[in-house]
């Protein structure tokens, strides 16, 4: 048979052969192959089974893990013996036997580059897709092989049946089971004889010497195994006894003569050489795989060299140049500068040296500056000197003590300018106020003022303040004293403290005391302004910002026309001042005085805000009258602008007093009112009053002049008083309580006159009052709370109609009320006068809400009578006579209340409703408007109706159109 013949055959009954056995073992059946695969190509891992029937071991087509005897079985029959389906092994074992079969033929077992080419890596390892797909470990695998890809429709989809293949079922096959189930019998009994045959035979014709040859194959395999292990070493006593079988020899030593013993060595050697060779040739196989890679690296490593050769000789080469660089050019050159830098440092010694003879002579001179009492000169031969010992003496022994002697110096001198600042401001603060020279000691004190700026000592604001708030204190205290000392009709005996003898001051008294403490305050204040402009320009000086006033004998104009002019300076001072501050510290010095001055201000403030309390503490600026406010609070405004101007600022304390005391006099104003008002309307019966002439006349005032204020008493004791109040041309019928919230109203209004900062408060306190009276004529009337309070029996209409006027009557002024406080109510508290509106429209929707409780008492009455209404004659029938006379009662009641205007809206209104109610009432009867009997006795019913409005005043011609009756169903 020819070369391509056996290969053929060998593919299509792979298990005629072993493939990776040393000797190649031919078998006869399938079985004797599965049961060879069993026996040298598989290893059993506890209760598992792993193929090894593959390249180095490893079955292609088989998981490493192992699987069971059944499944091992199913996989050697389906993988190893009918392998027709190529895969792995089938694209391996035609080019392995096909290689074989050239080695072979050839005789040369040397390796080849061109055959091993081809060889078996792991790159040709493959699963086929059966087994991955069967895995019966599948949770340990990827079970998402399809449907990661494309989606989790493509696995599991039912195949819908196709219309052209018919379904095939058992009864299809019936006639063809019966023709040949006889035939399959007959072959079944036959099949199974020749196979029971065919065993037997097998089993008596296998020989011993086959066995031996396959234990002798596993027992070579098994070596190999060994000697590629990773655990392979010698030293282990097992692995030595296995590659070196002693113990055989030394048996065969005792057992036989001297020539087996030879025999058995030179079998050893020959077996141990042959698994060198077996190395040797795996070896040479991996190189010749690999020799592409050797002959690269050999070559980079000869290039590597060379270039490091021609590396070393390049920097040989730059090492000669520097040297010679360094010896001819860079040495002398260093060699000069060298000399430099000595001579450099002889001469900053000199330099060294007399800096410290200069230094020596610095303690003499600091103490003849000092006894001349030149501060400033002192100060900066003592910063001089301590910046030269910092600097450029730092680390000289001989001095080490000279520099805590300059400070102690210089703390000596800060304490001397303080002293001397202390009683210079003293004394200034503390002159009569009688003495009109503003500041007495401007040249000390400007030189104490350099000499604390020179140290940046800021203090002596903080001083200054202080020293202003003892002087203020002493002289509002002088100033009272001297007040009670000269007031008559005044027992100080039982007056024990100056607080007590000021309060038996009366109003004329007190106001001349309050004078005098504004008067002498604002003397002091002056003082203190005057100070505050001396030092600005002294700090404009000391900072560079101020040109320094000199002599005019040795005035001489230079470049200095940037610098602004002393404006409160009147002493010369030296045109060499140095610029002892920075801009940070000038912008810090001017607000610090700007806040003393204000602090002063409010201070002064302060104190007056403590004789007001004092004077206030048994109600007596409470008590004062309107006018008597008015004069006090006109005195503080005067006091407040006068500060106003020495600080350029408002000050809050004593205004807030001013504020305070005037809110207490609203709020007890507001609450007796509202005190009143409230015991008028627990006590009102809501019946009609007489209007006395008092009210009309401020009612005609307020009409005639446009002011909301109240007029002068009138001494006419003729007038009598009228039924209603008249308002320019209309006519209100009011109750007694709604005449006194009109004056109460008008009070409030004279009030604001009076006093304009309470003008806030007041409108507040007002709104409150008419909010308090819509929501108890709400309560008492529309709540029926009078019932309770005065006993009435009910409520009636006419008291409802009676409560709508007053609300009206109310409503008419508020809009000349808001615009009175308009005017004197400060623009930040404008929106306030949004209140004005919505208590305007509390009123309206209170006026609407009686409107809708008259009307609900007409519908009440008419859904009465409907309820009895039948179409039938007499007519006009009873019910609708009933009607008419309630209404005309309603219309007599409300007809001396209410406008004509308003009267003639609400019956309207109830003439609508009634209309709503015998529409719905007609139809429960079945009467339409077809023409009949029963319409034409509507018809008469509804003419005299509307003919009774026309004998109401006011009402004449209300009902015109009654066919609506029919339109509303």
């Amino acid at each position: 048979m020819s070369l391509t013949g056996t290969q053929q055959g060998l593919k299509n009954t792979p298990w005629k052969i072993c493939n990776y056995c040393r000797e190649n073992s031919s078998f006869k059946s399938p079985r004797d192959f599965s049961q060879h695969l069993r026996d040298f190509h598989c290893s059993k891992e506890g209760g598992s089974y792993v193929c090894r029937y593959g390249m180095n071991g490893v079955c292609p087509s088989l998981p490493l893990e192992g699987v069971s005897d059944r499944d091992y079985d199913d996989h050697v029959l389906r993988d190893h013996i009918h392998s027709n389906y190529g895969g792995a092994r089938g694209k391996i074992m035609p080019r392995r036997s096909h290689e074989r079969t050239e080695s072979q033929s050839n005789g040369n077992s040397d390796p080849n580059i061109v055959q091993d080419q081809y060889k078996w890596t792991i790159h040709n390892a493959t699963v086929n897709l059966p087994a991955l797909l069967n895995d019966p470990r599948l949770v340990k695998r990827e079970t998402d092989f399809f449907t990661k890809t494309w989606g989790q429709s493509f696995e599991r989809v039912e195949i819908l049946p196709s219309p052209y293949v018919p379904e095939i079922g058992p009864e299809h096959f019936e006639k063809y089971i019966r023709k040949t189930s006889v035939r399959l019998k007959k072959h079944s009994r036959t099949k199974e004889k020749l196979s029971s045959a065919s065993q037997s035979d097998g089993r008596e014709m296998q020989p011993s010497a086959q066995l031996r040859q396959m234990d002798q194959n596993r027992a070579e395999l098994d070596q190999i195994k060994l000697f590629m292990s990773a655990h392979f070493n010698l030293e282990n006593p097992d692995i030595f006894n296995t590659v070196f079988p002693w113990t055989q020899i030394e048996e065969s030593h005792v057992s036989t003569g001297q020539g087996d013993q030879r025999q058995s060595s030179k079998l050893l050697q020959e077996k141990l050489s042959h698994y060198l060779d077996i190395v040797e040739v795996r070896i040479a196989r991996q190189i010749s795989q690999k020799s592409d890679a050797f002959f690269h690296a050999m070559a980079s490593h000869d290039e590597l060299q060379e270039k490091l050769n021609n590396t070393v000789r390049c920097i040989k080469r730059l090492r000669e140049c520097i040297s010679v660089v360094n010896e001819k050019m860079a040495k002398e050159s260093l060699k000069v500068l060298k000399l430099s830098r000595t001579r450099a440092n002889y001469m900053a010694l000199f330099n060294k040296l007399k800096i410290m003879a200069s230094i020596h002579e610095t303690q003499p001179t600091i103490q003849r500056l000092l006894s001349n009492n030149e501060f400033i000169g002192s100060l900066d031969l003592i910063s001089t000197s301590q910046d030269v010992l910092t600097k450029d003496l730092a680390g000289i022994h001989s001095f080490k003590h000279l520099g805590s002697q300059l400070a102690e110096m210089e703390v000596l001198i800060d304490k001397m300018l303080q002293a001397d600042f202390s009683r210079s401001v003293t004394s200034e603060l503390n002159r009569p106020v009688i003495d009109t020279v503003q500041l007495a000691e401007e040249e000390r004190l400007v030189s104490i003022l350099f000499g604390m700026l020179r140290q940046n000592k800021f203090n002596f604001i903080d001083v200054y303040r202080e020293e202003a708030f003892t002087a203020l204190k002493a002289i509002v205290k002088q100033t009272v004293v001297e007040a009670v000392a000269i007031a008559e009709d005044i027992d100080t005996e039982n007056a024990t403290s100056l607080a007590d003898q000021m309060r038996l001051l009366n109003y004329a008294q007190w106001m001349k005391l309050l004078q005098a403490v504004f008067r002498n305050i604002m003397v002091l204040l002056n003082r203190v302004k005057a100070f505050y402009g001396v030092v600005s320009d002294v700090v404009g000086i000391a900072a560079g910002k101020t040109k320094a006033p000199v002599a005019c004998n040795g005035s001489s104009e230079e470049d200095s026309g940037d610098l602004n002019e002393p404006e409160h300076l009147h002493v010369s001072v030296s045109d060499d001042v140095d610029v002892m501050i920075s801009e940070a510290e000038y912008e810090k010095v001017k607000a610090g005085l700007k806040e003393m001055l204000s602090a002063i201000c409010d201070y002064a403030h302060d104190r007056c805000v403590k004789v007001m309390s004092a004077r206030a503490k048994d109600g007596f600026l409470e008590r004062l009258s309107s006018a008597e406010f008015v004069g006090l609070s006109r005195e503080i405004e005067v006091f407040v602008a006068d500060t106003e101007l020495v600080c350029g600022r408002k000050s809050m304390s004593l205004r807030g007093v001013l504020q305070t005391q005037a809110n207490k006099f609203v709020a007890r104003f507001h609450e007796e009112r509202k005190t009143k008002l409230g015991l008028i309307l627990d006590n009102e019966r809501w019946k009609q009053a007489d209007v006395p002439t008092e009210f009309q006349d401020l009612v005609n005032h307020i009409v005639d002049s446009g002011n909301l204020t109240l007029p002068e008493k009138r001494s006419d004791s003729e007038s009598r008083p009228t039924e209603c109040l008249k308002v320019g041309e209309d006519e209100f019928a009011v109750v007694g309580t709604v005449l006194m919230l009109i004056k109460m109203m008008m009070e409030y209004c004279q009030c604001v006159v009076d006093i304009p900062t309470a003008t806030p408060d007041l409108l507040t306190r007002l709104i409150d009052l008419l909010k308090m009276f819509n929501s108890r004529t709400c309560q008492l009337l529309i709540g029926a709370g009078a019932r309770q309070m005065v006993g009435l029996k009910t409520i009636s209409t006419k008291n409802l109609a009676l409560a709508s006027r007053c609300l009206q009557l109310v409503v008419h002024f508020i809009p000349q009320v808001k615009d009175h406080f308009e005017k004197t109510l400060p623009a930040k508290n404008s929106n306030m006068l949004k209140n004005f509106e919505k208590i305007v429209k509390d009123y309206d929707d209170h006026i609407e809400e009686i409107n809708h409780k008259l009307v609900t008492i007409s519908d009440n009455m008419a859904e009465a009578q409907l309820s009895k209404y039948e179409v039938k004659a007499p007519m006009p029938s009873q019910c609708f006579r009933t009607i008419c006379k309630q209404l005309s009662k309603l219309h007599e009641a409300l007809i001396g209340i209410l406008g004509l205007t308003h009267i003639r809206t609400l019956f309207t209104r109830m003439n609508e409703s009634f209309l709503r109610q015998l529409s719905r009432r007609l139809v429960v009867l079945g009467v339409t408007n077809d023409g009949g009997p029963q319409y034409g006795l509507v018809i008469s019913d509804l003419v005299f109706y509307s003919g009774s409005f026309n004998t109401l005043k006011g009402l004449e011609g209300l009902v015109t159109d009654t066919n609506s009756v029919w339109d509303l169903r």
